[in-house]
């Protein structure tokens, strides 16, 4: 049995939020499940008591006029689809935690990108997670397989899941144990991702022209076995720190904005980005190097007999 007090959850939570320098926000529906009324008032409290200092001293609390901020679950949803620039942090029951996510996935299409990660604690202390797939879908398809149709499933949700339950168990671990196997993960997690950019994705992004689950898993397998092949497969994985940031100069970043704004209305629109970056040096090519190599690299592979 697991065991997981909403105290326990609490200070999980902001400290994670702290060390990720976002924003908390506290989601439930307790206007209309009063039990939820405690998971609020008990997060309020912890806030209150250990963290608020700490946040008002990192600055994290200007936009919510420096206190914590309760959301109504439905409102949470629709503020994942406005805040575009990232920077908060949610933390909610199952329930308002699986909304969060399906929002996500109806968002891109795709029910590949429903995951939830849950988190827990043995009677003993130890702490527990738990890395879900998406729900249900995938065993429609496989019982569609099994009926000899065709299938075209996105895996991505539960290739997340097992990767973080894979990263985890090495974590536990350490040593090069560890080393390895996110090395494996991240090159999985790239391999996957560069298979959707280059357009040979599944149905639910690609449309008809998308790839079979087959045909989809076959290109991800030969770009995997190039990038395990690498020192560096170019993703950080989960549970591994990135470098510390560079000393940003914001002032000559601000600078920059503004002499790119050339009308002066406090945006930038798709003209005065691309002639930032072209200024800048870093503006893609139609052929892109990259993708080139990478092209050419599969079309010395042998034919694939499962693409379409």
């Amino acid at each position: 049995r697991c065991l997981f007090l909403i105290q326990d959850l609490a200070h999980h939570f902001f400290s994670r939020c702290l060390e990720a320098k976002v924003v908390p926000y506290v989601v439930t529906k307790k206007t209309v499940f009063k039990w939820q009324e405690s998971f609020w008032q008990i997060h309020k409290e912890i806030f209150d008591k250990d963290y608020k200092k700490k946040f008002l001293e990192a600055g994290l609390l200007e936009k919510t006029r420096g206190e914590l901020q309760h959301l109504i679950s439905d409102a949470a949803t629709m503020q994942i689809v406005r805040w575009l620039d990232g920077g908060f942090g949610m933390v909610s029951h199952n329930y308002d935690g699986d909304m969060l996510t399906d929002e996500i996935a109806q968002i891109h299409r795709s029910p590949g990108f429903i995951t939830s990660n849950l988190i827990g604690k043995s009677k003993s202390g130890n702490m527990i997670k738990e890395f879900e797939a998406s729900h249900g879908t995938v065993a429609d398809m496989w019982n569609a397989h099994l009926r000899g149709e065709e299938t075209s499933f996105n895996p991505l949700g539960m290739l997340e899941a097992l990767m973080g339950a894979m990263n985890h168990a090495a974590a536990l671990q350490g040593g090069e144990t560890l080393k390895e196997m996110t090395h494996y993960t991240s090159s999985l997690r790239n391999a996957i991702h560069n298979t959707f950019r280059y357009g040979e994705g599944t149905r639910d992004l690609s449309g008809h022209t998308g790839l079979t689950t087959e045909a989809f898993v076959s290109k991800v397998a030969k770009r995997l076995a190039r990038y395990l092949e690498r020192d560096d497969c170019g993703e950080l994985a989960y549970g591994v720190k990135a470098a510390e940031p560079l000393p940003v100069d914001v002032d000559a970043v601000y600078k920059m904005f503004g002499d790119a704004d050339t009308d002066r209305d406090g945006m930038l629109d798709k003209d005065e980005f691309i002639a930032l970056l072209v200024k800048l040096g870093i503006a893609p090519l139609k052929e892109r190097r990259v993708e080139t190599e990478d092209k050419a690299a599969e079309e010395a592979q042998p034919a694939d007999p499962a693409a379409p």
